[in-house]
């Protein structure tokens, strides 16, 4: 077990070789680390950033973030320099953001300025352990949602400081993972943007009968028919008998277990009637999200329950699942969704399964709904073991930086 230094760190479970014995870490309160910031002298031609958990503050331009601002309220801006750090709202979520850019940002936000000596490499990292975000938390307990932290709160906090060489050969490691971490998401990007660029070639655009590509196989096999959903889709409206898997219905991951999500993953008893059953490639949709792509096929063999506000189908044998769902949640689709659904107020429009059963859209034959369907799964594949191979990088980044940062208090290494 490591032994706490004087300020109330431990020296790191994980140690580069040639610091191994260069002694214990030191400390320091914020306020002697870094310096509170509000310069508001500028002309306003700077980039506004927006302050994000997912990529540090980032000009409003790179991203789609859209909130209009005033040329008398951006005059009260604040200067974000290069390599500074901003306090924002959600730091109890997210920690302190770093910036790579130069710009302004609102005046409500706290911008930290690190002092000469050390790397703001290395706290770009550490301000986002969740190691910090729990000291954070402790050491500030009762400040209410809606209230940022302040930088006399922050001073108070004791940040772990070896030495300047140590702490960039921690700054360059985490780096090199990051860029790994970067050239992943970009395959899985890559990845993703052929998928949807096929899929436009391999549906009819909008008022056209044949699709931009086909298989040499059915290039012969003339236009694709117009069907009304309601030929091949059946409503099912039956409510479990016995406990089964509760599931939801998100946007992203489509029929999803909810224990994703929520504590409960199991009916209890008397609460029957208040989900639907969901059997093997049924679909589900949101009447009220629909128009945002909430709908989906549930692949799973037992039988699960929803939510009785879905809408529960299946469809029959003259189509394949798999190209109905692929076709149900394309951008097409979704957009005619959007177009079809009412309500009085925008934020409550909804398209009813009524209407939705009479959309009209033009279906190939099985054998090609088939042949398409099978293509897509292929890349799905791909795109989920990229996913994964990204989601096992990010979690070892995460199980490192536990490793390289030290205890603080009471916490020690079993």
């Amino acid at each position: 077990m490591s032994e706490k230094n004087k300020a109330g760190y431990h020296v790191p479970r994980l140690r580069f070789p040639e610091f191994r014995e260069a002694g214990e870490w030191g400390s320091q309160f914020g306020d002697a680390l870094f310096d509170q910031i509000s310069n508001k002298d500028h002309n306003s031609d700077l980039p506004v950033l927006a302050i994000t958990q997912e990529q540090g503050a980032i000009p409003r331009n790179l991203i789609d973030y859209h909130v209009s601002v005033t040329e008398k309220s951006i005059d009260s801006y604040k200067v974000v320099e290069v390599g500074d750090f901003i306090i924002s709202l959600r730091s109890f979520q997210g920690g302190i953001e770093y910036s790579g850019y130069k710009g302004i940002c609102s005046p409500a936000y706290v911008i930290l300025r690190l002092k000469s000596g050390h790397s703001s490499e290395y706290f770009k990292h550490f301000l986002k352990t969740s190691r910090f975000i729990a000291q954070l938390t402790k050491n500030l307990e009762g400040l209410r949602d809606g209230k940022m932290v302040s930088y006399k709160q922050f001073s108070e906090l004791l940040l772990p400081t070896p030495s300047r060489n140590e702490q960039q050969k921690i700054a360059d490691c985490l780096a090199s993972i990051d860029e790994l971490i970067t050239l992943e998401a970009q395959k899985l990007d890559t990845l993703k943007t052929h998928k949807k660029g096929l899929m436009q070639q391999l549906f009819p655009a909008e008022g056209e009968t044949l699709p931009q590509r086909r298989f040499p196989e059915f290039r012969e096999a003339g236009e694709w028919a117009t069907r009304e959903l309601s030929e091949f889709i059946t409503e099912r409206n039956q409510y479990p008998t016995e406990n089964v898997p509760l599931f939801s219905l998100t946007i992203e991951n489509g029929v999803t277990p909810k224990t994703e999500r929520y504590e409960r993953s199991f009916l209890v008893n008397n609460e029957e009637d208040a989900y639907k059953l969901v059997l093997q490639d049924d679909f589900a949709f949101n009447p009220m999200n629909l128009r945002f792509g909430a709908i989906g096929r549930y692949s799973g063999s037992e039988n699960i329950a929803v939510s009785k506000y879905y809408n529960i189908f299946f469809c029959d044998e003259t189509v394949d699942s798999r190209f109905c769902e692929i076709y149900f949640k394309s951008d097409v689709m979704v957009a005619f969704y959007d177009n079809m659904a009412i309500g009085t107020l925008i934020e409550k429009r909804r398209v009813h399964f009524s209407d939705f059963l009479n959309f009209k859209i033009r279906f190939p034959l099985l054998p090609e709904q088939q042949k398409i369907a099978s293509c897509l799964a292929s890349l799905d594949v791909l795109i989920t073991a990229q996913t994964q191979k990204l989601a096992a990088l990010k979690t070892h980044k995460k199980g490192l930086m536990q490793q390289l940062f030290p205890a603080l208090d009471a916490e020690v290494w079993p």
